[in-house]
Order: structure tokens, then sequence, then C-alpha cells
């Protein structure tokens, strides 16, 4: 087949437009700079699922790999593992463009003098959102050309960073070299730390360095164990480390697994190590909210399941039952938190906590079932998480205040945001026929599986405890929606319509894709799946699928190698496979 460099160009289209966005912006303004930046991820998204038509599946892999010197090879890789995670990160910010342009225009002239109050204050009132949102008051259309360049400004330089915090989290996904992961980490952190002190609310710049310094030392963490593996392992790229894995002295290993699983829960905001996020999280402003929590934070669990699952396989019994227990702490306390919040984006916030222990707590069932039904969490976490907060965004812009106890009987007044946020509740409670049931019913499944086979009575009652953490998911959702679609609605809030179809229309989208993977789960359930079990495969502690399911995946082979030295699948051609190698663009 010809050289092909579909990963190369859809991660790095988007940090390439970035400056062009930056210059679109300033010069034909937000509506251009919008659909510009709109075009570039929807161009980035296509060419993601060029290879992924290729995978047949998600059961086999695609890889492209290019010469990078003393660190080893440059290389961006899509299996069963990375297509859930790669797909859903870019479709997210592909969508999220277009609800970001009437949100950050009210943004960013709110922040203007003379404008109205900010979203992060308490005193703000529905006038004020009308009177930048343009609703019976100022628009951006009435403004001085000064403040109008400003606001073109503005909106250029959002969408520059967006577009670069865009291409961090897919590279990081895609990755095939620890040192290349790391940077594209980094390069994740960098534009988000920017995107909430330039937009956020409230101390944004004292909270944005909080963010900052939080992960950057989780970061740091990560990086002396991802040394210390490349180290003893003889090379920084993936599959030399998984290969030489049992050079890495036992004293080593455990240090190594301790300094992996602590950086990545900081990104993760797991129980003790999450204090950045409810602070990050709620006062950023809402369309960089909706990818921080859904896409960005669940990174360290696929990280986890790459650097520490797949290249140090043979710790992970040693260690799984204190990440189920962690897990178990965190669904509890996010859960327990977002209960007690009056701010509906600090409900959403805890709530992420919360479903990041959902995950982990799959990931240390050791049962394949389980750690598929983790990986297929964060698909439904992405879809029902953005749902709610773009509902946040929704509400703040069109009533011009956040907390709860000022809102009531809006269900009336916006039905259309009422039904879709309905849709994104149900995928986080995870009730059928929505993505979230398959996904927490095969990670519950997988957990019991594993109690029942040993016999642990620990284990059992860990399960009974996670069941509980899901009827306080449901209570703190539940109690939410109440709060702001039912009951009497306030005499200020007589006024209040639908949002426009900017934000209206990108929610359905949300919506439909997590009503249609829950009708549809085995489109990404079948590669994860497939994936995990060839990760695990020789491990007798880890359970396998049960028969009756373990007959329709086919398992994945890891570590074979094509005639040309590329790691492969087994099923895939060497023809397949040599279509996406390249040595500095060569083949």
């Amino acid at each position: 087949m010809a050289e092909s460099y579909f990963l190369l160009a859809a991660t790095f289209i988007p940090l390439l437009m970035a400056p062009v966005a930056y210059v679109i912006g300033r010069r034909a303004g937000a509506a251009a700079v919008t659909w510009f930046s709109f075009g570039a991820l929807a161009v980035s998204t296509g060419l993601l699922f060029i290879p992924t038509m290729l995978l047949h599946g998600g059961t086999t892999s695609y890889v492209e790999t290019y010469k990078w010197g003393q660190f080893g090879d440059f290389g961006l890789r899509l299996d069963g593992l990375a297509l859930p995670f790669a797909l859903i990160i870019y479709i997210l910010c592909t969508v999220l463009a277009i609800y970001s342009k009437p949100y950050m225009i009210h943004k960013i002239m709110e922040d203007m003098p003379g404008h109205g109050k900010t979203e992060g204050s308490s005193s703000s009132s529905p006038s004020s959102s009308h009177e930048s949102h343009g609703h019976g008051g100022t628009s951006i259309v009435q403004l001085s050309p000064e403040a109008k360049q400003h606001v073109n400004s503005q909106m250029g330089l959002y969408f520059a960073l967006y577009l670069a915090f865009s291409m961090g989290m897919l590279g990081t996904v895609l990755a095939t070299n620890v040192i290349e992961f790391y940077v594209f980490f980094e390069l994740m952190l960098v534009p988000s730390f920017f995107l909430v002190a330039f937009y956020g609310y409230g101390a944004r710049r004292r909270i944005a360095l909080m963010f900052f310094f939080w992960t950057h030392v989780g970061a740091v963490v990560l990086l002396l164990s991802l040394l210390a593996m490349g180290f003893f392992a003889g090379g920084y790229d993936f599959d030399t480390i998984k290969a030489n894995a049992g050079n890495i002295p036992q004293q080593w290993l455990a240090l190594i697994v301790f300094g992996l699983v602590a950086g990545l829960g900081v990104k993760l905001a797991a129980f003790l190590l999450h204090i950045w996020l409810p602070y990050a999280h709620a006062e950023a402003p809402t369309p960089v909210s909706a990818l921080l929590s859904p896409a960005m934070i669940g990174i360290g669990a696929y990280a986890l399941l790459r650097l520490w699952m797949e290249l140090l396989t043979g710790s992970y019994e040693q260690y799984s039952l204190y990440i189920n227990m962690w897990g178990l702490a965190t669904m509890i306390y996010g859960g327990a938190m977002a209960l007690m919040q009056d701010d509906i984006k600090k409900v959403l916030a805890y709530s992420s906590i919360s479903q990041m222990g959902y995950i982990l707590f799959g990931l240390g069932s050791e049962s394949i079932l389980g750690i598929s039904g983790a990986t297929m969490l964060y698909i439904t976490h992405g879809l029902g998480k953005a749902v709610l907060f773009m509902m946040a965004g929704s509400i703040i812009l069109q009533t011009g205040t956040r907390s709860m106890s000022k809102l009531g009987g809006l269900a009336g007044k916006m039905p259309y945001t009422a039904v879709i946020a309905f849709i994104g509740a149900l995928t986080i409670m995870g009730v059928p026929p929505t993505s979230g049931f398959m996904a927490e019913w095969t990670m519950f499944n997988g957990v019991l599986q594993t109690a029942a086979h040993d016999g642990d009575w620990f284990r059992a009652a860990m399960f009974g405890f996670g069941i509980v953490a899901t009827i306080l998911t449901s209570a703190y959702i539940l109690w939410m929606l109440k709060r702001v679609f039912f009951g009497k609605i306030p005499e200020e809030m007589a006024h209040v319509k639908e949002a426009s179809p900017y934000i209206t229309v990108t929610m359905m989208v949300f919506a439909a894709l997590s009503l249609t993977i829950g009708i549809m789960p085995d489109l990404f359930l079948n590669p994860i799946t497939g994936y995990i079990q060839g990760m695990f495969a020789g491990h007798e502690n880890v359970l396998p699928l049960p028969a009756h399911s373990a007959a329709a995946i086919e398992p994945v082979a890891l570590g074979q190698e094509s005639d040309d030295g590329v790691p492969v699948q087994e099923g895939v051609s060497a023809q397949t496979t040599a279509a996406g190698n390249h040595n500095g663009g060569g083949t």
C-alpha cells in the first residue's frame, strides 16, 4: 500500500491551524474563527476514522513510525485500546467548537467593563446575562469598533489555545514511546492552563496556578517512573519496555508502579489527589469544563492501562486490590460531595471525581470484563458529562446564575434542554438504553465475577458498597434536575427561553451518540474487550471472559512482529501494517 499519514495529520492539523485561527479571529471575526476551527477539527476527526475502518472492528492495530533519535521512534498507534479514547476526544472537541461560539462571546463581553457581572459572582442576575448575550440588551453588533475588535481577538486566542489543547489530548493517546507520551502529556496541560487563566471565573489566575501546580507535580512524578522504566528496559519505546520488563529489579518495580499510579492519580483526580479539580472544573468556562472533565482527566485511566497494566503486566495482580479500594473511596467521596453542592458546575465537578472512581474500581477488578467495562466507562462519562456541562452552560447563558437555589421550573421554559439533560443524566446513572448501562453492567459484572470465583468476602463487600455508590449517583443527579427543571419558576425567570441552536443542537449530538452506543455497544465494547483479553493472555489470576462472551470476541495476540519489525496484532496482514510504518516519512 502507498504511504499514509492519517494519524500524523489528524494529530498535528489542529496545532498547525492554531496560529491561523488567531489571525482569522482578529481579522474576520468570531463566526469565521468558529467555523474555521470546527472545520480543522472535523477534517482531523475524519482522518482518524480512516485508520479506524482499516482496523477490522478494532481488533488489529494501525501504526505510523518515524525515526526520532536516541529516545527511540516517534510513533502513533491506533488499536483496540486507543480507539475509544481517540474517537471520543476528537468528537467532543469538534462538536464543542460550535458550542463555544455563543458561550465565549457572552463570556468575553461579560468581562468587559460595564457589561454585567461574572458567572462566578453570587449576585449575578438574569438581566446582566441578557445584557451581554444580546437578548434585549447590548449585542456584539452594537459594540463600538474597539470593543468588537477586542471580542474578535479574544475569540481568536481562545480557539488557538483550544486547537492546541485538542492536539495534546490526541497525541497522548496515540503515542508509542514514553518520552513522546510525556511531551504530549505536558502539551495538553499548557493550553488548558491558559484557557482557565484567561477565560475562567472567580479567582481564575490563582485557580489556574493551583491546577497547573497539582497536575505538573503529578506529571513530574510520572516522568521519573517513565525514565526508570526506559533505563532498565534499555529503550523508551512501548514495545521495548514490554519485551524487557523482566529486567526491571523488583525493588525498583514497586517504586515505578507507585510513581505511575500516583502521577496518573492526580490527573484522574482520585481521592486524596483530587483537590484541584472542583476549583478548576467549576471555574473554567463551560466549553473548557466540558473538555477537562469528560475528556482530559479520563486520559489518566488510559495511561494506567497502557503504561502500567500493559507494559508491566506482571505487577498488576500485586496491586489490583488497592486500586479497587481506591476506586470505591473515590466513588463514594465524589458522590457524597456532589450531593451537598448548590452550584450546578460544582455538582458536576464532584460527579467527575466519582465517575473516575468507577473507572478505578473496574481497573482493579482482576477481570477482563471489569477492566473492559471500566474502559467503556470513559466513553459513557465523556458523552453524559459533556451533555450535563453543556446544560449548565445553557442555563447560565439564559438565566445568569448557576445557583440551584435560585432556579426551578425551567422545563417549561427550556424543554429541549430539559429532555437532552435527562438523557445525559440517564447516561451517568447507567440506565438503559443509554451507553452508561452497558458500561456499568460490564464493569460491575467483572467485579462480582472475581469475588465469586475467588470466594473473596472482601471483594464481595466492596461490590456491595459499589452498588450503594450508584444509588448515591442517582441521588445527586436527580436532585440537581429536580431543583433546576421542576417546581415553581421564580418570577424573575418568567422571560427565560430556549438557548440558541448552537447550544441545543450540539447537546443533541452527544445525547444521540449515547443512545446509539447504548443500543449497539459492541461498536466499542468488542474492540476494547478483544484488546484487553490479549493484554492479559497467559495471566491465570486475571479472570477471562465467560465462555458465552468469549465466543464472540477474537482475542488480540500482543507482541507479534511483521517482517519489518513492527508490532502487529493477530490477523493484521504485513501489507496493512506496512501502510502505517514510516521512517522519517519513508516506507
